[in-house]
């Protein structure tokens, strides 16, 4: 009897069969942003557009104790102000895809392109952000260790944070008169060191954010509250790659900081006039070459970030037990 299945036509035999390519673009694994939705402190009401913008502050008067005599006139005393400046400057990204790209793709690239700019341009400022808040002057040495260091340099790979620092920034920002968010400070942790901080902390410590959500509405990435502080964490926390030996120098350990904040801590200043705006502005560039092939896609945005007041900022600097450079 022949065998029906000899002349079988498949995969093997002819050509025909391709691979399949999904047609949604994915992206990398990003990161949150949290750090610009702190800048409260905004000019809202410029004399001008400006290079740079500053800020006024007053000082109050002295408490007045002494009893006034009955015939005798008040002595005046003068007022004094001082003043932040912050200083804008440009910034931007772009990319350019060409005819042979978006003809050939399987998938639509200008839609791709846009998202990729558009996330950058996000990034980008908030990362901006961070790096105003991270170079606040207020630095506190984290006392998990079997000694607590002066300086960055001085660090060593044991000095995890533990809740006595936290306990003692809360307590430097009110005895500042630095006013609460929302009745709360807000804290920036690195999740190398949040592990640390979670594992010797115990549970009627530290406030899980599911527990007062109905009482405020949580910031993007909370995780809950410790010692008066509303954490968010995230791996843009600053970090200070190879910044000490543990014997007095710079080498392979890195130096966390988690920050701790208040009101006013950070300034935030745009250009309202010409081709700026509060937000960074997505630019269709014009196609320029003769056969109209290459298509710019780019972000710019004028700004500028600064702390405002030292007093409201603590950075607490830390080595982490799970660090890739301090294990």
């Amino acid at each position: 009897m022949a065998d029906i299945f000899a002349a079988t036509t498949g995969t093997s035999a002819l050509s025909v069969d391709q691979v399949a390519f999904e047609k949604l673009a994915y992206f990398a694994l990003r990161p949150e942003m949290y750090f610009d939705q702190f800048a409260d402190v905004q000019a809202t009401n410029a004399t001008n557009p400006g290079a740079s913008v500053k800020f006024t502050v007053f000082a109050d008067l002295a408490a007045a104790t002494t009893a006034l005599g009955e015939a005798e006139d008040v002595t005046p005393v003068a007022m004094s102000d001082s003043q932040v400046t912050v200083t804008l400057n440009e910034y931007g990204n772009a990319t350019v895809t060409t005819a042979k790209l978006r003809a050939s793709s399987f998938l639509p690239v200008d839609p791709v392109a846009a998202n990729a700019v558009g996330y950058n341009a996000g990034l980008s400022i908030d990362t901006i952000a961070r790096n105003a808040l991270q170079a606040g002057t207020n630095v506190i040495y984290a006392t998990g260790g079997a000694q607590t260091a002066t300086t960055r340099l001085t660090m060593k790979t044991d000095q995890t944070l533990v809740a006595k620092d936290i306990r003692r920034a809360v307590a430097a920002l009110r005895g500042a008169n630095v006013p609460t968010i929302g009745g709360n400070y807000v804290g920036f942790i690195h999740p190398d060191v949040s592990y640390d901080l979670r594992g010797i902390t115990d549970a009627s410590g530290w406030r899980d954010s599911y527990k007062y959500t109905n009482a405020m509405p949580l910031y993007n990435g909370e995780i809950g509250m410790f010692e008066g502080v509303r954490f968010m964490e995230s791996p843009r926390a600053p970090l200070f790659t190879n910044a000490f030996n543990g014997a007095g120098a710079a080498g392979t350990g890195d130096s966390y900081g988690t920050l701790i904040m208040g009101q006013q801590a950070l300034a935030k200043a745009v250009s309202m006039g010409g081709e700026y705006g509060s937000q960074p502005t997505i630019v269709y560039g014009t196609i320029q070459d003769l056969l109209q092939r290459f298509r710019p896609v780019g972000w710019k945005h004028f700004v500028g970030y600064s702390v405002f007041r030292q007093e409201a900022l603590r950075r607490i600097e830390s080595a982490s037990s799970i660090g890739d450079n301090n294990a």
